[in-house]
């Protein structure tokens, strides 16, 4: 005995509210994503805007060690790397940092770097109020640049951290910038 038309209509409509569903979760899970690792400080990922730093009793008992990694996009020709590869820094200390790049190809490329913080947890505590990531890097060919970054660590960092890994991944933006100001001078 075969299934009523009826019976069919009912589970076609299950099937295509199941997939509407489905599509709807998958598309909110960026979002919310976001939220979350910023709601609980996961995830590694730092402010995006500089802090102000407010002179706080700097924790002379207490030693942070600062590790930093630099990675270049794959296929980008520049060099990228701290002028130091790690630091040690008391909590609430303003310290001061420098990273060169240089362009190694013969044009004129616009880089971003985006930086990210281990543990995660860390992430928390780590603000920088100065930072060559809030901004693009145009670089001419051929040419070199000593990148600033000024932060400090919070005095509130759980004692159970004693390392801090900050990590820059170089980007280049050059071709996106291009599309985009096209774009705006088609409106």
């Amino acid at each position: 005995m075969s299934p009523t038309p009826k019976s069919n209509r009912k589970l076609l409509t299950m099937l295509i509210l199941g997939s509407v569903g489905m599509f709807g979760f998958g598309f909110a899970l960026v979002p919310l994503y976001d939220v979350l690792c910023d709601t609980l400080g996961i995830n590694g990922k730092p402010q995006n805007s500089a802090s102000t730093y407010e002179a706080v009793v700097v924790d002379k008992k207490r030693t942070i060690t600062i590790e930093f990694v630099t990675q270049v996009q794959s296929g980008m020709q520049w060099e990228f790397a701290p002028k130091v590869n790690h630091i040690s820094v008391h909590p609430g200390e303003l310290t001061h940092a420098k990273f060169l790049v240089k362009n190694l190809s013969s044009k004129n490329i616009i880089g971003q770097a985006i930086p990210s913080v281990s543990p995660g947890q860390g992430a928390a505590y780590f603000n920088k109020t100065e930072c060559f990531c809030f901004n693009q890097q145009p670089l001419a060919a051929l040419a070199s640049a000593e990148l600033p970054l000024i932060f400090y660590v919070d005095p509130d960092l759980p004692a159970s951290i004693n390392t801090l890994t900050l990590s820059y991944t170089l980007y280049d933006i050059t071709d996106k910038l291009a599309v985009s100001a096209k774009q705006g001078a088609a409106r």
